[in-house]
């Protein structure tokens, strides 16, 4: 194993500081075969797409004065009791969360940081930052959907359906909270109501697309298996650890070229039997701009 990537073995108890761990990270990104990214919400949130506060407030004032919800997520499982109120309300959620929006600096940073370099992104995000940000798509797996694909609600069949034109004629044309009838997305097989492609339940459609970049991911594993791989978690919280974080520590675990590094503004750490190749920052990602120089 080359120098530049066994120098730097911290414990991740926060032995080093955090300028040192920076320069540890920077010295294993330099020195890795392969980086798999794993992002999750917290990428997002440091590139500025917080789902609470005034945010929320200035897109959703209506909904939230009537229905006394304080967050975007709170809003979207009210139990609307049309499809008209409830497309009002996603149609707004889903356009100020994928549409017309930029990458966000954290994306960016990110991007510069393995341009060129051997990576793979696998993420619970379903935003599309990291498309806007300009990473390359056959890079990147969606795990958990995409706000920018409806599905139908059923489902009846497993395929998605790019939503722009719809979401935006429902944008446009809702008034007084709710969406014209004709408006309302139905499916184009069997007749029930269009739902978000998001994984919520069991009527998630895992599509063609899904598969194909489930299989990408899987074969990059393969490929760069036993070599210097650095498993790289952003933002990930504790909501579905069983996709990004548990895998990443059993992959350091299994691999002795292995390295695991963690940029957490809460949970940033990793069990003992990886301590010592594994570097936990406490920080929001906006310190990828840092890891830039």
């Amino acid at each position: 194993m080359g120098k530049d990537y066994e120098i730097s073995r911290p414990a991740a108890g926060g032995e080093s500081g955090e300028k040192a761990k920076i320069e540890i990270l920077r010295e294993w990104l330099n020195g890795a075969e392969a980086i798999v990214i794993g992002a999750g919400a917290g990428l997002s949130t440091a590139a500025g797409f917080t789902y609470g506060g005034e945010r929320f407030r200035r897109y959703f004032i209506d909904f939230a004065d009537k229905y006394s919800f304080r967050d975007m997520y709170s809003g979207g499982f009210y139990p609307y009791s049309t499809l008209e109120e409830f497309w009002a309300y996603w149609s707004r959620y889903i356009y100020i969360n994928r549409y017309d929006q930029p990458a966000g600096k954290p994306y960016e940073d990110l991007l510069a940081l393995v341009r060129g370099k051997n990576y793979f992104v696998l993420t619970t995000n379903v935003d599309h930052r990291f498309q806007v940000a300009g990473f390359d798509k056959a890079r990147l797996f969606y795990t958990q959907g995409d706000y920018g694909l409806f599905q139908c609600s059923v489902p009846c069949h497993n395929k998605t359906y790019d939503n722009e034109a719809q979401i935006r004629a429902m944008l446009k044309a809702q008034k007084d909270m709710r969406i014209p009838s004709e408006l309302v997305p139905r499916c184009p097989v069997c007749g029930e109501p269009m739902a978000m492609n998001l994984r919520s339940d069991d009527t998630f459609a895992e599509d063609e697309g899904w598969h194909a970049a489930s299989r990408r991911y899987e074969a990059f594993l393969r490929e760069n298996e036993g070599k210097k791989v650095l498993f790289l978690e952003l933002g990930v919280g504790m909501n579905t650890p069983g996709i990004i974080k548990y895998p990443f520590w059993q992959m350091t675990y299994r691999n002795k070229n292995a390295r695991y590094a963690c940029i957490n503004l809460e949970i940033a750490y990793a069990p003992k039997e990886i301590a010592d190749c594994s570097v936990c920052i406490p920080s929001d990602l906006n310190i990828l701009s840092e890891l830039r120089g």
